[in-house]
């Protein structure tokens, strides 16, 4: 013991070494030479994937500390110097053998000469009570290095005693709390407290988003008070919310560890630090110990040209349904944020009318500088030859994962100009609401972009210009949800015309709970009962969905149910399906529900046996204890079977967190005199029309109209053609996560998640005189690519984990009416094909030179395909082991 404590003797502070009233941390011997040996690794594994497949590689040193100079006015004020020699780098996976990477190389060749020179250049470290004072090095030295020895610094910053402080290592400035014990002092790193510059954005939305979770231990061995091995470990796991394939682990340890000690060089003489330092050599610099940028230079790297002519016959139009256009879409979106405006400009100037749509798609989703300069440099909105890329380009602006102030005032800039196309103004506008509601959840509605968005469209609806533009403000707020923006809704749902006062009940619908307060519910109560006009029953029955989704009274929930039996025939039967839904999948009223559904006056056989076709439906798509996908289908048609609307909705949910995934409104109006009907009540006036609207990813998009006026509708049924007409259809980056970490160990590590899909929404709607028989389809096809992307970079050697999941698939809903007879017949169709899904995981370790190891695995399956019930008679689950149906064939059934 005796030998032990003069080997370690104040290597790391004793608790006798500690000045009074002052924690006392790292304290060396003086003129003495400590030999030390370091260790630092890292390895990279999927969820669950075994030891022996990991990746990684390990940097190991003897490593020399001697105290160059202590404060005369106080032992806890130290510089000393830090040695690094004999380094050595190899794989971390001793299994590897003859295919390691490292293999008959030796440091200068791994490392590169000039590199391992700087490595091992001596850095100092002035520590006062434990702590960093400054870091000096050498200037000029590679950033890569210099970080590894400010990991290595880093791990001298200690204290003896229990308690929580801030500290700055090569981590940042971050929340640490010590636990001493007779043994041992753990240190305990709170990661997400660090503050540290470093690039990083992510998906707002929860259920898109990426979920992660840091841990940082060091533990400091002690015998006999005193320090004698440090051990750090460091933990990043992250994990896509949606797609739990989507995984990833860095594991980074340290490892110090005192050998023995021998005579050392003389104490420095003086007073103050900064003269010592001059002495021992004037070079040194003065730098931050925090962990600083740098970028690896890519060899072999194609230009942003030649990484576009490899990849643009996969976007083409024909190969957009394929999930290889997706993984290129990614790719190349990648690129582009490293690429020049010039750049970029230049392919959009060159390239073809037929792939600049998906071009457009990855230059805006890019979301950069420069990429927004060029698509902005490229686009006329003057110009009607452009109108299919304008419009690509907002709809790319809407679903951008992390827009900025910049983006939202240049639209609203654009916006305040000249427009070629009408339609392109309604959409500039649109999409500002879509922004300023994402850029208000990532807590920016101060933002001076956003406050002028705001007095835009609330400007608009207060007083607007020209009455035609009240719908686009409406759709305007439909997207971005300003709690100011309800009174107006209320206005405009009560005593707007038909159309109006139906878009602003459905903006109401999407509001959160808290915003529906009971003077909200008074007014849709109004809407609903007609106290003071009469509303369409679009609108009315819009208004008590509102009322019944959002914590309805007994009374509300009543006179709902008393009204059954006084309404038109089809509307009494939609009501009674919204209350059976609302019962049968246990919706939050439900209890409320059966509490009014005690009395007799509310609950007997005249009540619930209206006949009818109108039916509303909520069903599972997937479901697990964490999450679950749900369809909803509601569909209400007038007295002659006309379809008056039908809204079929997806929803995604993870825990408490919700994504509208899509919406898909299909709308008809004024059309009984086609076949000499009678119309509703409240509908005698009615101009023809028929439309369809969308809402992708919680981004409502500008509607489609089908047929406006009686002249149009009749010129259409002539010329018309089976043809669906597109909704939307493009290249979407859904997902968007990057996360850059400064690790402990100086060594750098990256996490990307990214989520794109080729989506083809498309609906028609025809009608055949002669037969007496409409018809509705609405079809989406996607394609889906999600990858994960994890890197650890020394700048000479890196390892990484890539991970990917894809499929391709399609949902087709189909409503068939035959109105020759009353009650008429209605056959409702949802049917989703088979779905090949495919997960590849790649692991890989490469060094600078070129030389690399890459591991590969492939797993598929086949999601088959299913139809889904669409009525409370056909309400069986959907079975996932459906067999598949062949490609002609029909599910559903008359009813």
């Amino acid at each position: 013991m005796i030998l032990l404590a003069v080997l370690f003797l104040c290597f790391i502070s004793s608790y006798s070494a500690s000045v009074k009233g002052h924690t006392t941390g790292l304290s060396l011997n003086n003129d003495r030479l400590y030999k030390l040996t370091y260790s630092t690794e890292v390895f990279l594994n999927g969820g669950k994937g075994k030891l022996q497949d990991v990746v990684g590689y390990r940097i190991s040193s003897n490593v020399d500390v001697v105290l160059l100079w202590r404060n005369p006015d106080g032992d806890d004020d130290q510089l000393i110097q830090i040695t690094v020699t004999d380094v050595k780098v190899e794989n971390v996976n001793q299994q590897r053998g003859e295919k390691s990477i490292f293999k008959g190389k030796n440091p200068p060749k791994i490392i590169g000469k000039a590199n391992l020179e700087a490595l091992q250049r001596p850095v100092l470290l002035h520590l006062i009570r434990g702590k960093v004072k400054e870091f000096y090095s050498y200037p000029n030295e590679p950033v890569a290095i210099v970080n590894l020895k400010r990991g290595l610094a880093s791990l001298f910053q200690m204290q003896l005693t229990s308690g929580k402080t801030d500290e700055e290592d090569v981590s940042g400035n971050c929340k640490v709390t010590y636990q001493a014990h007779q043994d041992k002092v753990i240190k305990i790193k709170a990661l997400d407290s660090c503050k540290i510059e470093r690039s990083a954005f992510t998906t707002q939305n929860q259920v898109l988003g990426v979920s992660s979770k840091a841990t940082s231990v060091t533990t400091y061995k002690i015998e006999d008070s005193f320090v004698v091995a440090v051990l750090a470990e460091e933990i990043h796991a992250f994990g896509m919310n949606f797609l739990q394939t989507i995984t990833g682990t860095i594991v980074s340890k340290q490892k110090l560890e005192l050998r023995t000690t021998e005579a050392g060089p003389r104490l420095k003489p003086g007073k103050q630090v900064a003269a010592v330092i001059k002495a021992v050599d004037s070079k040194y610099t003065a730098i931050p110990i925090v962990g600083q940028v740098f970028q690896s230079e890519c060899k072999r790297c194609p230009s942003l040209s030649e990484h576009w002519q490899s990849i643009r016959k996969h976007l083409e139009p024909d190969n957009l349904s394929n999930t290889e256009a997706v993984r290129n879409f990614l790719a190349f979106v990648q690129h582009l944020r490293t690429a020049k405006r010039e750049d970029i400009l230049q392919i959009l100037k060159t390239e073809k009318k037929e792939v600049l749509p998906q071009l457009v798609d990855a230059v805006t989703s890019a979301q950069t500088p420069a990429s927004l300069e060029a698509i902005l440099d490229f686009l006329d909105f003057k110009s009607d030859s452009s109108i299919v890329l304008q419009e690509r380009f907002l709809y790319a602006c809407g679903f951008a994962s992390h827009p900025d102030e910049e983006l939202l005032r240049t639209l609203i800039s654009k916006f305040k100009g000249s427009f070629a196309s009408n339609d392109i103004r309604e959409t500039v506008m649109i999409i500002i609401g879509a922004l300023v509601k994402k850029l208000c959840q990532n807590e920016g509605c101060k933002l001076k972009a956003v406050v002028e968005a705001k007095k835009l469209i609330l400007g608009g609806l207060e007083k607007p210009e020209k009455k035609e533009d009240t719908m686009m403000y409406l759709l305007a707020l439909k997207n971005a949800l300003l709690p100011e923006g309800i009174p107006l809704l209320l206005k405009y749902a009560e005593a707007g015309e038909g159309p109006i006062s139906h878009l602003a009940t459905t903006t109401l619908q999407r509001y959160d709970v808290p915003f529906i307060t009971d003077e909200v519910k008074k007014t849709l109560n109004r809407i609903y009962h007609q106290n003071r006009k009469v509303h369409e029953k679009t609108v009315r029955t819009t208004a008590a969905t509102v009322i019944l989704k959002n914590n309805p009274s007994y009374m509300e929930v009543k006179n709902i149910l008393l009204s059954i039996g006084e309404l038109p025939k089809e509307m009494n039967k939609y009501m009674l399906s919204i209350i059976q839904d609302i019962l049968r999948f246990e919706m939050p009223a439900s209890k409320m529900v059966r509490r009014v559904l005690k009395e007799m006056a509310t609950h007997n056989y005249d009540r619930f046996s209206k006949s009818g076709s109108s039916s509303a439906y909520t069903g599972y798509i997937e479901r697990s204890p964490r999450a679950a996908s749900t369809y909803s289908l509601d569909i209400l048609y007038s007295g002659s079977g006309i379809l008056r609307r039908s809204n079929l909705n997806i929803f995604q949910y993870i825990g408490k967190s919700d994504l509208h995934g899509s919406q898909v409104v299909l709308e008809a109006q004024g059309l009984e005199g086609l076949i000499a009907a009678t119309p509703d009540e409240g509908e005698e006036n009615l101009d023809s029309y028929a439309g369809m609207s969308a809402i992708l990813f919680d981004v409502q998009l500008r509607p489609v109209t089908f047929f406006n006026g009686y002249s149009d509708l009749m010129s259409k049924m002539l010329s018309a053609s089976s043809d669906p007409v597109s909704v939307v259809k493009g290249l979407i980056l859904l997902v968007d996560h990057s996360q850059e970490l400064q690790l402990q160990s100086g060594l750098k590590a990256n996490i990307e998640v990214q989520g794109g899909l080729a989506i083809d929404i498309s609906g028609a709607m025809e009608f055949s005189l002669w037969y007496r028989e409409s018809k509705t389809r609405v079809k989406n096809r996607v394609a889906v690519v999600i990858t994960g992307d994890i890197t650890v970079d020394s700048s000479f050697v890196k390892a990484g984990l890539e991970t990917r999941a894809e499929a391709e698939g399609g949902l087709e809903f189909i409503s068939t009416v035959q109105f020759s007879q009353y009650p008429f017949l209605v056959c409702m169709q949802m049917d989703r094909a088979e779905a090949p899904f495919r997960h590849y995981e790649t692991k890989y370790e490469r060094l600078s030179t070129g030389r690399g190891y890459v591991s590969r695995k492939r797993k598929e399956s086949l999601l088959a395909g299913c139809e889904f019930p669409l009525h409370q008679e056909n309400s069986e689950m959907c079975k996932m082991v459906f067999p598949p149906q062949p490609e002609d064939s029909s599910s559903g059934g008359w009813f």
